[in-house]
């Protein structure tokens, strides 16, 4: 019954976490796809936005594909733990917990079950059992060291690059002027 009842589990939240990565990477579901989660990541002031999008899109499919699977544990629920990890620092904090308040109420619900299952393993009803694949511990702690470097990383402000004259600084998404004829011909000297 243990079994059983790790397989109904992977499955749903696996499941579940794997079209909402797919909501980010190809906009299926109703999703923004690449563009609307780049914006998104944009407005969490996490830049580059792009490479933020694709590797929250990525953790959660490429996470709950293998959590519903339950191949090559603990990766999968090493995807999922980043993920929710970083929604619920960058997107939830400082809200109250209920998700009808803004709150890391389903975020951290996921994360604990993800924890729980690298902890547990995937059972017998699992690609991992029938394949007979084990992998080390030490991935299961490297990869939580991995999550927390990189959620550190994002909790960072977000990098405003300078001029090379030694200018101000220039915010990433500040439009860019169009040389003058004068400036033009500067350049082509």
């Amino acid at each position: 019954m243990t079994d059983l009842a790790r397989l109904i589990v992977r499955l749903v939240m696996g499941g579940l976490l794997a079209g909402h990565g797919a909501q980010k990477l190809f906009g299926w579901f109703g999703g923004g796809g690449p563009e609307g989660t780049a914006g998104m990541m944009e407005s969490l002031e996490m830049r580059p936005a792009h490479r933020w999008a694709f590797l929250a899109g990525a953790s959660e499919f490429g996470g709950g594909i293998l959590t519903a699977l339950g191949a090559l544990n603990p990766l999968g629920p090493l995807g999922i733990i980043g993920s929710m990890t970083m929604a619920t620092t960058k997107v939830h904090w400082g809200k109250p917990i209920w998700t009808t308040s803004g709150g890391a109420e389903l975020p951290l619900t996921n994360l604990s079950i993800a924890t729980a299952l690298m902890i547990v393993g995937p059972g017998r009803f699992s690609v991992d059992h029938a394949l007979g694949i084990r992998l080390p511990r030490l991935v299961g702690v490297l990869g939580l060291i991995g999550v927390a470097l990189t959620v550190g990383r994002a909790m960072q402000p977000a990098e405003t690059p300078l001029l090379s004259t030694g200018e101000e600084p220039v915010a990433a998404d500040a439009p860019v002027a169009e040389p003058t004829e004068a400036e033009r011909e500067a350049i082509s000297i």
